[in-house]
Parts: structure tokens; C-alpha cells; sequence
């Protein structure tokens, strides 16, 4: 243990923490009131975070003290635990706010998803570090796949598309290890697509796909095989294209196409479904440059945004602390990322490189979809700021998660290639 307290990477350690006080200082600014009294008042968020905060130096303790080659051995069952705590919630699953993602304890539930984000990264880890494994080649493709699909299906079933849609951020992993680009290109290309047409219809998007199409046959084409992937690829977009509003109409759930409308006409229905996002968007305005000052924001006092130490603490940062503090909030986080990546691309050994690719996903994915949300540049998904919002789970879930790959990064020179 003392050998690894040394060759720990302290940057990212600082970093990690920085953002885990920060967040709590938010979480008490926006649950602390007059009467309360200390601390640790364990009947409030704050209260309740802290002793998170402190349970999180233990599990990390923990973390640092097992052997890096325990996590790659035993990455297999660390993944069908995982499955089987999210299988488990059909049953003894306890449903809040219509999701049943959560196992009861007392006054204290455990978010089973947060924990197997760390347990499919080990997993992915494990199976693409393995002997003569090739992205290109199909069958490999589909038993990464498969690796994601059991965890996004059972969440899914809670239902929580936000948690879900986290465990897309493999990909990242995916495409260094060698995955084709299609994948993604397919995926981005869908998501466009997909808004072109909420925005200005099936009609001018298919007109649009026409035209860039045919600019490229004309410009960048001089062989017959060169030709036939922009025609396939121009042929199913349109086909997408005009099969958004049947998907739209008759696949998404009301609530979600609200968040869509809300999107597009953010004052369409401020006092129902825009109401969050109108809200939201007031208080990093009140913010201004420098804030209005810790403690005293007042839509944070008001009450009027919902969820501000969840899924909205981000407005609090903007209303408190003005441009200059979300821009801090945001350059530490940036920072963090940056040196996860400088770390994963330093491994000697492809396991440790491809978790520590894991990582960097499942953290860029939670922020970036977090304050896009909040600020309104994507559609409202149920996704926490990760080290920020109130919540045991998702504090220890990315403990674990980043932890183990500084423990493995600390042993990158005893693992080998």
C-alpha cells in the first residue's frame, strides 16, 4: 500500500476531489437552511452527502489496497455480479419517482447501475485484451455488443433511458481499440438526421441528404466502387428520414417527445413541461459574470428549479458563482479528462489501456450530457453531474470506477505488456 500511495497519479487524484468538494459545498448552499443544525444533520442532503464523501475515502482505501491483477482476473465475475444486481430489481427492486433502479436499506437505497459501469468497463477491458481479438472482424463486434446489451436491456426495464444511454460512451473505448468508424458515423449521422427533421421536416432533411449526396458523386467520385458507399449510405438515410415521425409518434414515450418540443420552443409550455429548462436557464442568466455570491442565489432560495443538488446543481454553480465559476467547474472537469486520457495512452499493457478508455467515456458522457442539459443544447435526460450531484451511489460509483484505474496505472510498470 505504501509502494502504490507514491506512484499514484496525484494530478488526477487532486482533480477527482476538487470537483467532490466543490459539489458538496453546492449540495449544502442549496439544502442548508437557518435552522439546521451541523454538519452532519444526517436528515439533510448535506448531512447525508458528507458521510458519502467519507464513506468513499474507505471504499477507495479499499480500491487501492487489492492487487491490479485481482481486476483483471476476476473482471468476468465482477461483470455477472453486475448483471445479476440489475436483474435482481425485477423483484426486490424499490421504484421511486416510476423507476425501480433501486435496492432499499432503511432510510438508504443502492443504485445497482452506477457500480456495473466500472464492472462492464473491466469486463470490455478483459475480452479486448485477450489473444487474437479483431474489431473488424463481425463476430468480435457482436460479442462486445452483447457485453453492452445485457446491461443496457435490464436498465431499460426499470426504466431509466438516462443511465441506459451512459453505457453508449464504450464506444469511445470501441473505436481505439479498432472498431470501424461506421458505427459511429451511423450513430452520429442518426441523431442528426433525427433533429433535422424535428426541425424543419422530412421534406427539406430528404431535399438536403439529395443535395449532399450528389455533391459528393460529383466531386469526389471517378470509379464505380467509389460510388456505391455514398449511394448506400445516402439510400438509408432517407429511408431514416422519413421513418423519424413514425418513430417519434409511435415509439417515444409522451414525456420524452415533450423534452423534444421542449428543445425546439423552449417557451412552448414553461409552466409544465418547459418549466426546468426556462427555470434553469434564469438562473445561470441572474448569475451574470461573477455571480450573485455564495449562498445567495435566488432561484436556488425560491425553490423555483427543481432537483438543483440532482440533476440541476449545475444551475446553482451558474447563479452563485456567476461565468467565471461554471467556467472553472468546467475547465476542471475538462481537466480530469484530459489526464485520464494522457494516463490511458501511457499503460504498457492493452487492459489497462482500454479501461482507462472506460473511464474517460463514462465521465465525458455524464458531464457533457449534464450541462448540455441544463443549458439547454440537448433534450432533458435524467443524468447526475458526476463528483457534483447528491447521491451515494453515484459518488462511490465513480470512486470505484476511477480508482481502479489509478491502481492500475501505478502498477503499469510491474504489469507489462
Amino acid at each position: 500500500m505504501n509502494s502504490t500511495f507514491f506512484k499514484l497519479d496525484w494530478i488526477s487524484i487532486i482533480l477527482f476531489f476538487t470537483l467532490v468538494i466543490i459539489g458538496w459545498s453546492t449540495i449544502y448552499s442549496t439544502t442548508v437552511t437557518p435552522l439546521d443544525q451541523g454538519l452532519f444533520d444526517l436528515s439533510k442532503p448535506y448531512g447525508r452527502q458528507l458521510l458519502f464523501i467519507i464513506l468513499s475515502l474507505v471504499i477507495i482505501v479499499l480500491v487501492l489496497s487489492i492487487s491490479s491483477k485481482f481486476y483483471e482476473r476476476f473482471s468476468s465475475i465482477f461483470y455477472i455480479l453486475g448483471i445479476f444486481l440489475l436483474f435482481g430489481l425485477l423483484f426486490f427492486g424499490k421504484t421511486i419517482n416510476g423507476q425501480t433502479a433501486w435496492y432499499s436499506f432503511g432510510s438508504f437505497s443502492l443504485q445497482p447501475a452506477e457500480f456495473t459501469k466500472a464492472t462492464v468497463s473491466l469486463a470490455m477491458a478483459k475480452y479486448l485484451s485477450g489473444l487474437n481479438i479483431d474489431l473488424k472482424q463481425f463476430k468480435h463486434q457482436l460479442n462486445v455488443f452483447l457485453i453492452l446489451a445485457l446491461p443496457i436491456g435490464l436498465i431499460l426495464l426499470q426504466p431509466d433511458a438516462g443511465s441506459a444511454l451512459v453505457y453508449f460512451s464504450f464506444f469511445v473505448a470501441l473505436y481505439r481499440e479498432g472498431l470501424p468508424g461506421f458505427y459511429i458515423f451511423s450513430g452520429l449521422l442518426a441523431v442528426l438526421l433525427f433533429a433535422s427533421v424535428l426541425l424543419i421536416g422530412s421534406l427539406f432533411t430528404a431535399l438536403i441528404v439529395v443535395f449532399v449526396v450528389a455533391a459528393i458523386l460529383f466531386y469526389k467520385t471517378k470509379t464505380r466502387s467509389s460510388r456505391l458507399k455514398p449511394l448506400v449510405v445516402g439510400i438509408f438515410s432517407l429511408a431514416f428520414v422519413f421513418s423519424v415521425n413514425f418513430i417519434y409518434n409511435n415509439v417515444l414515450m409522451p414525456h420524452q417527445k415533450e423534452r423534444f418540443e421542449v428543445l425546439i420552443n423552449p417557451e412552448i409550455d414553461i409552466k409544465r413541461s418547459g418549466y426546468n429548462l426556462y427555470q434553469s436557464k434564469i438562473a445561470i442568466g441572474n448569475g451574470g459574470f461573477t455571480g450573485k455570491g455564495y449562498l445567495k442565489g435566488e432561484s436556488k432560495q425560491g425553490g423555483f428549479v427543481p432537483e438543483q443538488e440532482t440533476d440541476y446543481i449545475f444551475t446553482v454553480i451558474g447563479e452563485e458563482w456567476g461565468f467565471l465559476g461554471s467556467v472553472t467547474v468546467i475547465a476542471l472537469f475538462v481537466a480530469l479528462l484530459i489526464r485520464l486520457l494522457y494516463l490511458a495512452e501511457r499503460q504498457k499493457k492493452p487492459f489497462s489501456r482500454i479501461y482507462g478508455y472506460g473511464v474517460f467515456g463514462v465521465i465525458f458522457i455524464n458531464f457533457f450530457v449534464n450541462i448540455g442539459m441544463v443549458i439547454g443544447i440537448i433534450p432533458t435526460i435524467g443524468i447526475p453531474l458526476p463528483l457534483f450531484s447528491y447521491g451515494g451511489s453515484g459518488l462511490w460509483g465513480f470512486s470505484i470506477l476511477v480508482f481502479i484505474f489509478l491502481k492500475l496505472d501505478s502498477e503499469r510498470k510491474t504489469l507489462g505488456s
